[in-house]
């Protein structure tokens, strides 16, 4: 079992940022992919960035791809989301995921087993 805890949103302003954390505890032993997914009202949740098991590869939609790093802390117990050059169209609830098993895409809410509550990120203009 794993526990999600998401932390870090808030109200901010067009162009300015925010880091989102993610914390885990229980088993973290056999993750196989971290990310962050959003979901705006009256929206699908949608693929924002994950990074896979050996921490070298990552992959970003390209929505945010060079406003936003993913990372994480060596021992996969806390997973980052740096947000640049907020938007107000990144306005949305932001959700951290675990994988437990190797991902098909790494990019569909399918993908992924464990699932935080969600934090608010809200992006003002």
């Amino acid at each position: 079992q794993v526990q999600l805890v998401e932390s870090g949103g808030g109200l901010v302003q067009a162009g300015g940022s925010l880091r989102l954390s993610c914390a885990a505890s229980g088993s973290t032993f056999s993750v196989y992919g971290q990310a962050w997914f959003r979901q705006a009202p009256g929206k699908e949740r949608e693929f924002v960035a994950c990074i896979r098991w050996n921490g070298d590869n990552t992959i970003y939609a390209d929505s945010v791809k060079g406003r936003f790093t993913i990372s994480r802390n060596n021992a996969r117990s806390t997973l980052y989301l740096q947000m640049n050059s907020l938007k107000p169209e990144d306005t949305a609830i932001y959700y951290c995921a675990n994988a437990i098993s190797i991902p098909d895409t790494y990019t569909k809410p399918s993908d992924y087993d464990y699932w935080g509550q969600g934090t608010q990120v809200t992006v003002s203009s």
